[in-house]
């Protein structure tokens, strides 16, 4: 069948590529944001197209030591960049002796030996991942870098073994290619391969290439990208005088790949070697492969990078989206056990968002290091060594400008918002879609998000006078992601254990009300000297001390467990507290309605199932409460899907929800961030979208959606307010949840704080109560 391509005319062959590409990577093109660390220049081989190799005559030093490596790599890391591409030649100490010296004086025993320490270092200074593109390699020397490098690469070029081109360059046999790659394969390591194309062979050799490649691939599930580079003649190369790659020959190339390979492997052309990136588009390409903002193609510094947005432009003049990706490719990303060294799972793990790729907000992403966490009241103050400059949950860095901007007006994401305008309510698939936006799909998510809201609520932003009281911060659950709970994770960074007498909780509500508070919410750790009459007699005490105000109180966990420990039905016991004066219940030990997920972040508290009957129960009885979902930790945008879909179900069958709450994880001093096992909280993209979508998901149902300005900050919160958003929550005072994660937002705002917030806006800030009344003006 494969042959049969090669008859193809070029539009029908394009054509061809085009529709598996979209079927499979839809109409999303990713990029590798990197840093080009050129090891060593000296290689042993002498292909006649290569001006990257050179001389020792024409090189300052043999190799880059560990000053200069560090010193680009930073450059990048600063920057944003993900990938430090570790370039090199092959086996230079067996031709050179001033490599083999350079070497044994420092310690090395082979340039291999040398890139891996460079990685290592690169590593575990910057954060940045290394991608070790070192040639045609034996097992040995593919195993010690798989434990610094989450990818590797090596072009096969091609199988012809003949051609001019690779005429003493004895690392360049067909043999040895092939054997590399296959010994990758059954290491798993994630590899870029690819095929140069114009070099003398023919349309049957690139294809030939292409399916021993596709065969490797087929065994070990390792290839990730193949690369389909064309040949342009350089200045000092035995190739001079040939003719460049024709651009037709490069397409058809560019199609042949993406036809013969499966269609899961990623193919991508350089876009600095091309005169037009939009025929590469049309091609079948999903990758622009890596682009730097900081440092030369060092393989073609003549063919300069194209600008990020250049890149954007071109690519979404097309009717794609671009998005960064890390070294190694989503599909291996989300299977870490499987293809990374273990030591390397956390390094890719804090580089990457939701999906599986790069997180793209601006700034830097350093390894961060908890330096010291002094104590501040019931929380912690994390002092962050290496502290990142990108914009992280509960950080103080300001958000990416989002919204408003302009918006996509086509594309599957543009599809769905349509099919919502018409009426349609979304489902799963339609839900993840959106979730899944990049670029002006965002503004386009977030514009109608926001004409819900002001189809539902209006213009009005809303805000609740409170005071969080949190009684205990002991606890005997094991929830990985709390960072407030003393218990058996509590690392040592949450302060003193604590209990709050039933007098020092009346003292704090009445001190509440004299500021004008009109709530009190109360949450806290589940004691084990507790037993489900606490709960009556905190509500009671709360109640006695300020009569009238609302009492908004104790989680899905929290009546659960006080009715189990009662051996009492929870109907009964919810009845109990409503006669003591419970109003409403949070939402909070939601996390993620996705049983699998919360296995991992909470293995021993309430399921799923156990969480939606405590809720449907509470309406049954007359409490009404909210849907909180706290995401970013560990889990993909299918379950933020799972979590919007049933409680959208349990809504529409009660109609007791008053609002929905995103809580974006704040890793600094959680847990299970600390023992190296979740990522730093969602990105911002990732945020403003989980609350636009919350919007849309919920239309005609739930009618309020809030923003934490905790977690989220200001100039965050402000763009949350732009899409879908219309509700501030409360002013806070003593929140020290989200303070002993490692949020920096403060403890509480005024209202001339959230009246800050609103003025740009141009929209009205409104005082609320809990279940979003008018809140009554003294006399």
């Amino acid at each position: 069948m494969n042959q049969d391509l090669l008859h193809l005319p070029t539009d029908e062959l394009l054509a061809a590529a085009r529709a598996v590409r979209d079927a499979r990577h839809g109409h999303r093109i990713t990029y590798s944001p990197k840093v080009f660390i050129p090891l060593t220049m000296l290689c042993r081989d002498n292909c006649g197209y290569c001006t990257f190799a050179r001389p020792p005559a024409r090189l300052d030093r043999p190799y880059l030591d560990a000053d200069a490596v560090l010193e680009i790599a930073w450059a990048g890391a600063r920057v944003g960049c993900h990938e430090a591409l570790f370039t090199l030649g092959e086996q230079p100490e067996a031709r050179y002796p001033v490599a083999a010296e350079w070497l044994a004086a420092h310690g090395r025993t082979s340039t291999i030996d040398h890139l891996v320490a460079m990685a290592r270092l690169v590593l575990d200074e910057t954060g940045l991942l290394p991608h070790a593109n070192a040639g045609a390699l034996g097992r040995d020397d593919l195993a010690a870098l798989r434990a610094v490098s989450p990818s590797q690469g090596m072009m096969v070029e091609t199988l012809r073994a003949d051609l001019p081109a690779h005429r003493g360059a004895p690392d360049k046999a067909p043999e040895r290619r092939l054997a590399t790659l296959e010994a990758a394969g059954e290491l798993r390591i994630p590899f870029t391969t690819g095929i140069l194309v114009g070099i003398g062979e023919t349309e049957a050799d690139r294809l030939e290439a292409l399916s021993a490649i596709a065969a490797a691939h087929r065994r070990h599930g390792h290839v990730q990208e193949v690369i389909v580079q064309n040949f342009l003649p350089k200045p000092g190369t035995a190739m001079w005088r040939h003719e460049p790659c024709p651009e037709e020959a490069h397409l058809r190339a560019v199609a042949l790949a993406r036809l013969a390979l499966p269609p899961e492997v990623h193919v991508q052309a350089p876009p600095n070697l091309a005169a037009d990136l939009g025929a590469l588009i049309d091609a079948g390409i999903d990758d622009w492969g890596g682009v730097s903002p900081v440092t030369a193609d060092h393989v073609n510094p003549e063919r300069p990078w194209p600008a990020l947005e250049a890149l954007r432009s071109a690519t979404e003049a097309h009717g794609f989206v671009l998005a960064p990706r890390l070294t190694a490719h989503r599909e291996h990303v989300l299977d870490p056990d499987r293809w990374f060294d273990e030591s390397l799972r956390f390094a890719v793990l804090d580089r990457a968002d939701a999906d599986g790729l790069a997180r793209d907000d601006e700034g830097s992403h350093l390894p961060e290091r908890i330096r010291d966490a002094r104590h501040v009241g019931s929380g912690a103050d994390v002092d962050v060594e290496n502290r990142s400059t990108a914009w992280y949950s509960g950080a103080s860095a300001p958000a990416p400008a989002l919204v408003p901007a302009p918006a996509a007006t086509s594309g599957p994401v543009v599809d769905v918002l349509e099919g919502v305008r018409m009426g349609h309510e979304p489902g799963g698939d339609e839900l993840l879609t959106l979730l899944r936006a990049r670029g002006h799909e965002v503004a386009a998510v977030a514009a109608l998000a926001d004409e819900l809201r002001r189809e539902a609520v209006g213009d009005d932003v809303t805000y609740v006078r409170n005071r969080n009281i949190n009684y205990t911060n002991v606890c005997t659950f094991k929830c990985r992601f709390c960072g407030f709970s003393k218990g058996p994770l509590s690392l040592n960074l949450r302060g003193t254990p604590y209990l709050l007498t039933l007098d020092d909780i009346a003292e704090r509500v009445r001190e509440a009300v004299e500021v004008g508070a009109t709530e009190v919410c109360l949450q806290g750790g589940i004691h084990p000297d507790f037993d489900g009459d606490y709960y009556v007699d905190v509500t009671r005490a709360v109640a006695e001390a300020a009569p009238g105000i609302h009492i908004h109180g104790f989680t899905a966990l929290e009546v659960t467990e006080g009715a189990r420990r009662l051996g009492e039905p929870l109907a009964d016991y919810l009845r109990r507290l409503m006669d003591a004066g419970l109003r409403t219940l949070p939402g909070t030990a939601a996390e993620i309605l996705d049983d699998p997920v919360r296995e991992v972040l909470c293995p021993d508290k309430i399921t799923t199932d156990e969480w939606l009957f405590a809720h449907r129960t509470a309406h049954e009885v007359g409490l009404r409460s909210n849907v909180t979902m706290m995401f970013g930790a560990v889990e993909q945008p299918e379950s933020w899907v799972r979590h919007l879909l049933v409680t959208r179900d349990l809504q529409r069958d009660t109609g007791g929800f008053t609002e929905f709450v995103g809580l974006p994880f704040v890793h600094m001093a959680s847990p299970i961030y600390l023992q190296r096992k979740a990522r730093r909280g969602p990105t911002f993209r990732e945020t403003l979208l989980v609350h636009a979508v919350a919007r849309i998901a919920y239309r005609g149902l739930i009618d309020n959606v809030q923003a934490s300005w905790v977690k989220i900050g200001v100039s965050g919160v402000r763009q949350m307010l732009q899409a879908g958003c219309n509700d501030l929550g409360g002013t806070l005072m003593d929140e020290n949840i989200s303070r002993a994660a490692g949020a920096e937002h403060g403890q509480q705002l005024t209202p001339d704080d959230f009246a800050a917030i609103v003025a740009p806006l141009g929209r009205p800030l409104r005082q609320r109560t809990t279940l979003y009344g008018e809140v009554a003006v003294p006399a």
